[in-house]
């Protein structure tokens, strides 16, 4: 299999602008089914990208759609006011191969307004599994259709209103050349083989049911390793559970609302009354103050939380326990996972795939520690059974498989 050679950087040309201009933001139920109509009367696969405000808005909303299609050009759409108008759009492209980059992060917000793919073509997930090591728009934008395009706004608050012109330059932009980047993914992939197995793949991002909410969340808070009791987590978990209330409700981001660093501050102050608590970082600040009963109100109920409902210092695992527990733990499941790694790293160097695109590193773990009833003479079956079990695709079973079954029992 040949893969792109990345070593030499191309001389690319800038695309500052789209070539047809940026189009206006269409924001009216009118404007809508006059694009639904055009987008209808294009040709072949859509571009799609959306455009969120991770980081300041609570929800993962689109709050601009842009989309571009053969024979129709470029739409950017502002959901927001026509939220209820959106049917016509829906009926225009949901039947659509839908062409996204690292379309698992806008298809959830997409959905929501009732946007969903009848198929897919990933160009992030199509780089990988064609060997490219920089697998960002821009970079293989540069790399296989030898344009520069303009960075800038990926992380802006696309809440904003009304956005700006330069933005909305930007919006243009990535869906500018996604068709044609689409095309030269799909040779890559057809040269190397490897059509199939990311047709396996964009089917498996297309129908992936959302991800449940992780249990005990809070235990993420930035700084919760420096507390050594548990009636000071008490006290972070009602102070994480009152932040998030609060920014669901407003739709802001919880740091916005209250800092990490603040919560973990006042589980280790725990103060008692209003005037104590806002002598503590950024609770005096004029945004904490206002909600300075609700703050501690919940450091109350975890400072006054019965013993027996305290929450463990430690989170309890669902499945194997971190990797580097299990040489004392279980020196023969390390032992697995050790020649489990290493099959997996010859697959990947044979194939020119990112091990964590040939088998989920999670699902070589479980494997590993407990997932077979018995190691000494694997079958190859079951270990299929197993994989299947935890959504491998029938790719990934066809050569990971041979190799799992042959790592896993005992050397001798």
């Amino acid at each position: 299999m040949s893969v792109p050679d990345e070593s030499e950087p191309s001389a690319a040309t800038p695309l500052l602008a789209p070539v047809e201009g940026v189009p206006p933001v269409l924001d009216t139920a009118a404007e809508i089914s006059a694009a639904a109509a055009r987008l209808i009367a294009g040709t072949g696969p859509l571009a799609v990208d959306a455009e969120r405000a991770s980081g300041f808005r609570y929800s993962a909303r689109a709050y601009l759609i842009q989309l571009r299609r053969a024979g129709a050009g470029t739409f950017l759409i502002d959901p927001i006011p026509i939220t209820d108008a959106l049917g016509p759009l829906a009926d225009a492209i949901n039947g659509l191969e839908w062409v996204l980059h690292s379309a698992d992060q806008d298809l959830p917000g997409l959905a929501e307004l009732g946007l969903r793919p009848a198929r897919l073509f990933d160009t992030e997930l199509g780089g990988r599994l064609a060997g490219f090591e920089r697998v960002g728009l821009a970079a293989m934008v540069e790399r296989l259709l030898g344009r520069a395009l303009r960075k800038g706004h990926g992380a802006a608050d696309w809440s904003t209103r009304p956005l700006p012109a330069d933005w909305l330059n930007y919006a243009a932009l990535d869906v500018e050349l996604l068709l044609e980047l689409r095309d030269a993914v799909a040779a890559a992939l057809d040269e190397q083989g490897k059509t199939d197995w990311a047709a396996q793949e964009f089917e498996y991002i297309r129908t992936l049911d959302p991800p449940a909410p992780k249990a005990e969340r809070w235990r993420r808070t930035s700084g919760i390793h420096t507390l050594r009791r548990t009636r000071q987590l008490a006290v972070v978990r009602e102070l994480w559970t009152t932040r998030d209330a609060l920014a669901r409700a407003r739709d802001v981001a919880p740091a916005r609302i209250l800092p990490d660093a603040a919560i973990i501050a006042a589980a280790t102050a725990e103060p008692r009354t209003i005037a104590q608590l806002r002598t503590l970082p950024v609770f005096g600040g004029p945004r904490q103050r206002r909600y300075s009963r609700e703050w501690l109100a919940a450091i109350e109920r975890g400072r006054t939380l019965p013993e027996g409902e305290l929450p463990p210092l430690t989170q309890p695992f669902d499945g194997p326990p971190p990797v580097n527990r299990w040489e004392r733990r279980d020196p023969a499941a390390a032992a697995r996972l050790t020649r489990a790694r290493a099959a997996m790293a010859e697959l990947s160097a044979e194939h020119s795939i990112p091990v964590e695109n040939l088998l989920a590193p999670d699902l070589v773990r479980r494997l590993c520690w407990d997932g077979l009833p018995e190691y000494d003479a694997v079958d190859s079956s079951a270990v299929d059974g197993y994989l299947k079990s935890g959504g491998a695709r029938p790719w990934q079973r066809e050569l990971a498989v041979p190799r799992l079954a042959a790592a896993l029992p005992p050397t001798g």
